[in-house]
């Protein structure tokens, strides 16, 4: 399948249903598609030993990370085919030590898109459905000329 030919949403739908890869920070930060829609994805995550910071709690890296891909797979599914983004801001705010080895819930949505900037939000809840972490993301749209 040719990846390049498939509009952000059309992609990340192969994605979510194992008819082409995600992306290999999906190894490194567990996640998993779970819905996918325009201006909105799911993701299923989970941190592990590989994440733990010296002190022995989850990196706050990890929440980041997540946090960066929700939102900007958010705006993905608003792009054509052949239309790159690429993060300019991410505004973290970690609310909660993230737990390890439970699924946490992360979800990101499009709140702006123009031409050349994508403005969304993303969340990352518990099991309990307690607010872990948010930030909110601005992407740059790469369009030919």
């Amino acid at each position: 399948m040719d990846q390049t030919s498939l509009s952000g949403l059309a992609l990340l739908q192969a994605a979510m249903d194992g008819k082409v890869p995600l992306a290999p920070i999906a190894q490194t930060m567990p996640m998993r598609l779970t819905a996918v829609a325009p201006g909105r994805i799911n993701m299923e995550v989970e941190a592990d030993d590989r994440h733990i910071n010296p002190l022995g709690g989850v990196h706050g890296g990890f929440a980041a990370t997540v946090l960066d891909s929700v939102t900007g797979c958010a705006v993905h599914t608003l792009l054509e085919a052949g239309i790159g983004y690429g993060t300019v801001d991410l505004h973290v705010k970690m609310l909660r030590p993230v737990p390890k080895n439970r699924p946490l819930a992360a979800e990101g949505r499009v709140l702006h898109l123009s031409r050349t900037l994508g403005v969304a939000e993303g969340e990352i809840r518990d099991a309990d459905g307690k607010l872990v972490a948010h930030a909110t993301c601005s992407c740059i749209i790469f369009r030919p000329d």
